[in-house]
């Protein structure tokens, strides 16, 4: 469970950085998000407690006063901890030159976590764009000049931290997931993926078990799910459509998959979850002053 405040944007009428989403929230005790791919930069920042986040192989224990970037299309899972569940905020962009502005902060795929000094800084600009919420040119404006005083305040005062390396980083497994991310939507199979990185298909799966404690297949069958997810709640592609875009020829394997995975099928998660956006909408013009 999570008390959340959200400011979902959609269009966006600048090119070189421009704001897609904002939030904050209040995690209950192991709460998390993913396996999942996002097809934008996020940045998070912890205003209290503790998590973890895992971004491919690497994983990290964070705390208050740290923060970690999520790229476009990598597989991430963040989740709160057990005993002191944390409260974030993030930041959703995107942009022509996201990427530069965000290796001038010292941050990039190599260099996915941060600490900053400004927490109540960065809070409060995200509140004021939460309460920019109308489409107006006005706001639109606003809106893109919080987006850059939020880098400007990490920029002020941030600092790198390390990975505990506990993982470490493994060639085989990046070189398998970049196959993946390239290929779902073909019907590729693990011995494919154990051919393109050149290793036998039983050491590839002792690889994905000790390093992201699953197998191959799981890997991939959740990162089709995962595109598939994201496919019916951003577009209105026919079912059979979404199920061939994410690799599944068949429309009835696809869609028991996505029942197992989700809990409904793909046409009860799309309706439930546009739903869910307009309650949550709603929700949070009343609740927005509380913060």
């Amino acid at each position: 469970m999570e008390d959340a405040y959200v400011l979902q944007l959609s269009g966006h009428k600048f090119r070189d950085l421009y704001l897609c989403f904002c939030g904050y929230a209040k995690c209950g005790s192991l709460h998390g998000f993913g396996p999942a791919v996002r097809p934008n930069y996020i940045l998070h920042y912890i205003l209290e407690g503790k998590g973890r986040y895992r971004a491919g192989d690497r994983q990290y224990e964070l705390h208050e006063g740290q923060g970690f970037l999520i790229e476009p299309e990598v597989q991430t899972f963040y989740q709160a901890d057990r005993e002191d569940p944390w409260t974030y905020l993030w930041v959703g962009f995107g942009g022509e030159y996201a990427g530069e502005y965000l290796e001038e902060l010292g941050l990039n795929s190599r260099q996915l976590v941060f600490q900053c000094r400004y927490g109540q800084e960065l809070k409060q600009i995200i509140i004021e764009m939460l309460k920019s919420s109308t489409c107006s040119s006005t706001h639109q404006f606003r809106l893109q000049g919080l987006l850059y005083s939020f880098f400007s305040v990490l920029a002020r005062d941030i600092h790198m931290v390390p990975s505990s390396g506990s993982q470490g980083d493994n060639l085989y497994i990046r070189r398998a997931m970049e196959f993946i991310h390239n290929n779902y939507f073909n019907n590729i199979r693990v011995t494919d993926i154990a051919r393109y990185v050149c290793i036998d298909r039983s050491y590839l799966y002792t690889l994905f078990r000790r390093i992201l404690d699953q197998s191959p297949q799981d890997y991939l069958t959740t990162y089709r799910l995962t595109r598939a997810a994201e496919l019916l709640t951003v577009t209105d592609l026919p079912v059979a459509g979404v199920a061939l875009s994410c690799g599944y020829q068949d429309p009835l394997v696809f869609g028991k998959a996505f029942k197992a995975k989700k809990g409904l099928t793909p046409s009860q998660y799309r309706k439930k979850n546009r739903q869910d956006a307009r309650e949550r909408l709603e929700r949070e013009r009343d609740l927005l002053e509380k913060l």
